[in-house]
C-alpha cells in the first residue's frame, strides 16, 4: 500500500532530477548552464542600467523592454539556485515550502513573460497605426496601470492552483523530473482527485498561453494592414524592422513552449532526457536570447550599452 504523505506533515521534501543518465558528469555540464545564467544575469541587467540612465530611452517602448528584463532576471534568479546547487553540489533535496515558493515564482514569471509581450505587441500597434496619438494614448501612468494590470493578473492566476495543490495528499514517489519544482509535476504525484485542478489549469491555458498568441497575432495583423496602407517601400521596410525584435522575442517565448507542449503530449514515452531538454531550453532561451536580441537589433539599445561601458572605463582610469 502506498504511504500518504500529507502537506502539513514536517519534514515533508522533494528530491530534484539532474541530467538523467549523466550523473557523472554533472560537474562538467555545469559549465554551459553556469555560462548560460551569466549571459542572463549581465544581459538583462545591462538592459535595465542602459534604460534607466539614458533619458532618451524614457519612452513606452522601452519602459516595457525593461519590464521584460526584470521578468527574465526574476525567472533566471528563481531557477538557479537550485540547478547549480544539483550540479555542483548534489543537493537534491527541496522542502516542501521552498518547493511550492519555486513554482509561484516560476509560472508568475512565466505568465509575466507572455503579457509582457503583449502589451509590447500593443505598443508597436499604437505605434505605427496611431502615430499621432502615440504619446497621449500611452502615457507614464498608463504604463504604470499597464503594469501593475500584468502583476496583478500573473500573480491572482497562479496562487489558486497553489492552494488547490496544497490540500491535496502526496502517496506516490518524491522524486520530481527536473531540477526545479513545476506545478505539472509535482501533481503527478498526488493520490487524489485532481480534477478540479486539472479544470483550473485548462483555464489558465485558455486565459493566458492561448489568448496572449492569438491578442498578439491579431495586434500583427493590424500593423500589416497599416504598413500596406503606406505607399513607400522604405516606411514599410522601416515599421517591420522597427517590429522585428520583437516577433524574435515572441518566437522565442512561444517556439520552445509549444515543443514542451509537444512532448508532453505525444512523445510521452520518449526518454526523460528529452522532457528535461525542453524544459530546460523553455526556461532558459528567453531570458538568455532576450538581451541579445534587443542589444543587435536596436540601435538605441547598442548605442546605450557602448556608452555606459565607455563611461565606466573612464571612471576606471
Amino acid at each position: 500500500m502506498s504511504t500518504v504523505y500529507n502537506s502539513t506533515q514536517a519534514p515533508f521534501y522533494f528530491i530534484l532530477t539532474g541530467i538523467p543518465g549523466f550523473e557523472a558528469s554533472h560537474v562538467w555540464i555545469s559549465i554551459p548552464f553556469c555560462c548560460l545564467y551569466t549571459v542572463s544575469i549581465v544581459g538583462n541587467t545591462t538592459i535595465l542600467a542602459v534604460i534607466r540612465t539614458e533619458p532618451s530611452l524614457h519612452q513606452p517602448m522601452y519602459l516595457f523592454l525593461s519590464m521584460l528584463a526584470l521578468t527574465d532576471l526574476g525567472l533566471t534568479l528563481t531557477t538557479l539556485p537550485t540547478v547549480m546547487q544539483l550540479l555542483w553540489f548534489s543537493i537534491r533535496k527541496i522542502s516542501f515550502e521552498a518547493c511550492f515558493a519555486q513554482v509561484f515564482f516560476i509560472h508568475t514569471f512565466s505568465f509575466m513573460e507572455s503579457s509582457v509581450l503583449l502589451a509590447m505587441s500593443f505598443d508597436r500597434c499604437v505605434a505605427i497605426c496611431r502615430p499621432l496619438h502615440y504619446a497621449t494614448i500611452l502615457t507614464s501612468k498608463v504604463i504604470g496601470r499597464i503594469g501593475l494590470a500584468i502583476v496583478c493578473r500573473c500573480v491572482l492566476a497562479v496562487l489558486p492552483s497553489l492552494f488547490l495543490l496544497k490540500r491535496l495528499p502526496f502517496c506516490r514517489s518524491h522524486l520530481l523530473s527536473h531540477s526545479y519544482c513545476l506545478h505539472q509535476d509535482m501533481i503527478r504525484l498526488v493520490c487524489a482527485d485532481i480534477r478540479v485542478n486539472s479544470w483550473y489549469g485548462f483555464a489558465l491555458v485558455l486565459l493566458i498561453i492561448v489568448m496572449d498568441p492569438l491578442l498578439i497575432v491579431l495586434s500583427y495583423a493590424f500593423i500589416l494592414k497599416s504598413i500596406l496602407g503606406t505607399a513607400s517601400w522604405t516606411e514599410r521596410f522601416r515599421a517591420l524592422n522597427n517590429c522585428l525584435s520583437h516577433i524574435l522575442a515572441v518566437l522565442v517565448l512561444y517556439v520552445p513552449m509549444v515543443g514542451v507542449s509537444m512532448t508532453h503530449r505525444f512523445a510521452k514515452h520518449a526518454s526523460p532526457l528529452v522532457h528535461v531538454i525542453m524544459a530546460n531550453i523553455y526556461l532558459l532561451a528567453p531570458p538568455v536570447m532576450n538581451p541579445i536580441i534587443y542589444s543587435v537589433k536596436t540601435k538605441q539599445i547598442r548605442h546605450g550599452i557602448i556608452r555606459l561601458l565607455y563611461q565606466r572605463n573612464m571612471d576606471i582610469r
